[in-house]
């Protein structure tokens, strides 16, 4: 018989819709409330009760606008899912995600560095145009034994704290469309591309630790 992974524990919406601005980056009410499957009408109360405490503001970045966490809102953040991390019990399973996602992280960089660059003899900056086939095809199948390596490490942090799930679903999905054609799947920005997702993890990853990033 097969056993049913037992979800972890539950983190309290107010904490979800802060870090979900915080891993995102950038993202309009839509955004952060569906990164956690969060009821948007909530959300956008929650979101506006942040921005009069300091901890959120609207910004905009060319054609992108929506939420951003100013340093206030970053070391409440931080408060929190320290709080959190201390309740739960989970350092010790997250930690050791996190030492099993280093060398993930320098292969997805690679990855991504050879979907988007194609070295020539005489520019080793040269764009990867996409017409070598076996280049594209290789670093597909790159990202797809990484997305392999993901699917453990996010069932392990999962168990123990439910925000985790889902990264591996997501991954896979862009990677499913890099693979039907759509290669912005792979590196895209605005889309939750293999490299975004990928991205959201790791900086999930150190902020749930207080690792700051470069550390």
């Amino acid at each position: 018989m097969t056993s049913v992974p037992v979800p972890g524990r539950s983190s309290q919406p107010e904490l979800l819709v802060l870090h979900s601005v915080r891993i995102q980056g950038m993202a309009d009410d839509d955004a952060v409330a569906a990164r956690f499957g969060l009821d948007p009408a909530d959300t956008r109360e929650t979101l506006l009760d942040d921005e009069a405490y300091g901890w959120v503001r609207r910004a905009a970045f060319g054609s992108t606008a929506g939420w951003s966490l100013t340093e206030r809102g970053r070391a409440e953040d931080d408060r929190l899912l320290a709080l959190e991390l201390a309740e739960s019990g989970a350092r010790a399973v997250v930690e050791e995600a996190h030492e099993v996602f280093a060398p993930l992280n320098a292969r997805l960089l690679q990855a991504c560095t050879d979907w988007q660059l194609l070295p020539a003899e005489d520019d080793r900056l040269a764009p990867n145009t996409h017409t070598d086939v076996d280049w594209d095809a290789r670093v597909l199948d790159e990202l797809a034994a990484l997305g392999g390596e993901l699917t453990p490490l996010v069932a392990s942090l999962a168990g123990v704290l439910a925000r985790f799930d889902g990264y591996d679903t997501r991954f896979a999905r862009a990677l499913d469309r890099a693979r039907a054609g759509e290669g912005e799947w792979v590196a895209g920005t605005g889309i939750g591309s293999c490299h975004v997702v990928w991205m959201e993890l790791h900086e999930d990853l150190l902020s749930t630790l207080g690792i700051p990033r470069g550390a």
